[in-house]
């Protein structure tokens, strides 16, 4: 059982819907916290739905507070996978007396969850909480590995507030420091400003354009397979696929393209929190389209090769690649599930934190071009991240 006073339950209007649903919808397979029952007991629970209604630090504020209940009615009213994850849905944080109020409120809880080994799944708001989940690990004393799809890498200048629009500059800068490497995946170059894109390759982060994998989904696979925190703004799927909203723009992720990307990010092993932000109750579609993002997450996860981190090397074939008469690439496949890992060899300078960076996930191609002798990028980033 938990205690968190600022979860409020999920409604009665949610809950009366769920009356109407076939046994086998989700609805009716999942603990729920009630105001009659309270929260439900979290023993053998894996996946956790959070709401958070906080939207004051949007860019586009809203006026009046995020009403998740369409949201809820959509996720409910699917169909169960072939699924064994048990899951609750906690009800909502509710804006605090401030922001950061919010902000400590989500983090806590984050926090709470992933030291029980919970993924939360936390639905709506603006994407500056995104914040809140990554430092909902700083007492858990590891490096962070953050992903977000996005079509902005929401850096602002360095001096502004804290907004959906400028939090990545304040997970950059503040202290204490646990982001070991930031990935974007689907920004659009004209949204984004020369001088953020030179920075994100100084930082040496991996970045991909909307393009680049439209062209080829199964490049975020390797990236989302190394990440702990997987952040959505929604906004990054195109108008067209959410109805026509406010504050979308033509071009972005279609609904499939999306979905794919959040069943990679559920069959990581790695990814331990799941955010889906800058949601839009008002609209059906962009409701539904929430709800099945989150159904794909879920999916994903119940389909988890659990080979990462390694069980034993009896379970992987090692492949050596020469490049000169000094060095060596070495690469794992995992008999499981057939993925690809290349080793990044640690220097003996770095602090204890670091030392869990020493595989790096990559693709069989990475292993071919090595073989040609052509360094991957994403090894050769993450070498040059452990010398700084």
């Amino acid at each position: 059982m938990i205690d968190f006073e600022f979860l409020s339950p999920v409604s009665q209007a949610v809950l009366a819907h769920n009356q109407l649903l076939s046994s086998q919808c989700i609805g009716n397979a999942i603990k729920i916290h009630t105001e009659e029952y309270g929260l439900p007991d979290i023993d053998g629970v894996q996946l956790a739905i959070v709401g958070v209604s906080e939207t004051r630090n949007a860019v586009q504020h809203q006026t009046e507070p995020l009403d998740l209940n369409e949201i809820r009615k959509e996720f409910y009213s699917l169909f169960l996978g072939n699924w064994s994850a048990a899951m609750v849905d906690l009800g909502n944080i509710l804006q605090g007396e401030t922001v950061e109020d919010t902000y400590f409120a989500v983090k806590e809880l984050v926090s709470f969850l992933v030291k029980k080994k919970i993924v939360p799944i936390v639905i709506g708001g603006s994407h500056d909480l995104t914040y809140s989940l990554y430092r909902a690990f700083d007492q858990l004393e590891q490096m962070v590995n953050l992903t977000v799809i996005d079509h902005q890498f929401d850096l602002g200048a360095a001096d502004d507030e804290m907004t959906s629009k400028s939090y990545l500059s304040k997970i950059i800068a503040k202290e204490p420091h646990n982001l070991f490497n930031f990935s974007n995946i689907g920004y659009q170059t004209y949204f984004n400003a020369q001088e953020h894109i030179d920075l994100m390759d100084q930082l040496y982060f991996d970045v991909y354009r909307l393009g680049e994998i439209i062209n080829d989904i199964t490049l975020v696979e390797p990236v989302l397979r190394d990440t702990d925190i997987v952040s959505i703004d929604m906004k990054s799927v195109r108008a067209a696929d959410l109805g026509h909203v406010r504050d979308t723009t033509p071009n972005g992720f279609d609904g499939r393209e999306i979905c794919g990307i959040s069943r990679y990010a559920g069959i990581s092993d790695k990814v331990s929190v799941f955010g889906v932000f800058e949601t839009i109750t008002n609209c059906t579609v962009y409701n539904q389209l929430t709800a099945q993002v989150i159904w794909y997450f879920i999916e994903g996860f119940n389909f988890r090769k659990k080979d990462y981190p390694f069980i034993t090397t009896a379970t992987y074939e090692k492949y050596i690649v020469p490049l000169d008469e000094q060095e060596d690439l070495i690469f794992f496949k995992s008999d499981i599930s057939e993925r690809w890992w290349i080793e990044i060899a640690t220097p003996d300078v770095l602090d204890t934190k670091m030392k869990i960076h020493t595989l790096l996930p990559c693709t069989y191609q990475d292993y071919l071009d090595a073989s040609d002798l052509k360094i991957p990028e994403r090894w050769w980033k993450a070498y040059k991240k452990m010398l700084v």
